[in-house]
């Protein structure tokens, strides 16, 4: 079985559990993923389709190698018994379970360029009259000795866009008709940004 899917972010919602307390969920529309590749100890999965005029020759001839009509439009490795996959089958959400712990790797939103307060949560400075550093970062290293900016110094400048995994993850529900799973909490990235869900053994951040 494998380990994880490709799918997109749908967006956040709340499920009422048997207690009747309300959980914030994240809806992901996880798969189905085809097969394109066995290897030792893992598979390679596509996701979605891409456009016949944006696909190379090779990447074509790889899909219909896996007699698939057309190029997945992304394509990921997970671990997994080869032994129970040959190229062409569909794995499904129906890999996941409620209680599973799942790791969600993507990509966060992009905040463009910004300062120190909104980028790390720094204090800023005064912020009676007279102050002219309400949001500036001071002193950013020392005069004579070593006379330079450590490296590492935390700084103005891109904020987001970048690849990140949310961890210990529980998973609420799976609608394995229309292909979603419900994960406690939210995950990185905008609406139908892509996402690799990938079980996860251990406890959850919420227990």
């Amino acid at each position: 079985m494998a380990n994880g899917l490709i799918g997109r972010k749908l967006g956040m919602t709340r499920v009422f559990i048997e207690d009747g307390t309300a959980v914030p969920v994240t809806v992901i529309e996880a798969g189905p993923c085809r097969v394109l590749q066995v290897k030792e100890g893992s598979v390679q999965l596509g996701y979605g389709a891409r456009l016949v005029q944006r696909t190379s020759r090779a990447e074509l001839g790889h899909a219909k190698a896996a007699t698939l009509a057309a190029a997945p439009r992304v394509l990921r490795e997970f671990g997994s018994n080869a032994q129970q996959y040959a190229p062409g089958d569909t794995v499904t959400v129906g890999i996941f379970a409620p209680g599973e712990r799942v790791k969600v790797t993507g990509t966060t939103k992009g905040r463009g360029f910004q300062g120190l307060v909104h980028r790390y949560g720094a204090g800023g400075g005064p912020a009676s009259h007279g102050s002219t550093r309400h949001r500036k970062p001071g002193s950013i290293s020392p005069g004579t000795d070593p006379s330079r900016v450590i490296k590492g110094k935390r700084m103005p400048g891109h904020m987001g866009a970048e690849r990140h995994t949310e961890m210990g993850l529980t998973v609420v529900k799976v609608d394995a008709e229309r292909n979603l799973l419900f994960v406690r909490g939210a995950v990185p990235g905008a609406k139908h940004g892509l996402l690799l869900v990938n079980k996860q053994h251990g406890r959850s951040r919420h227990d």
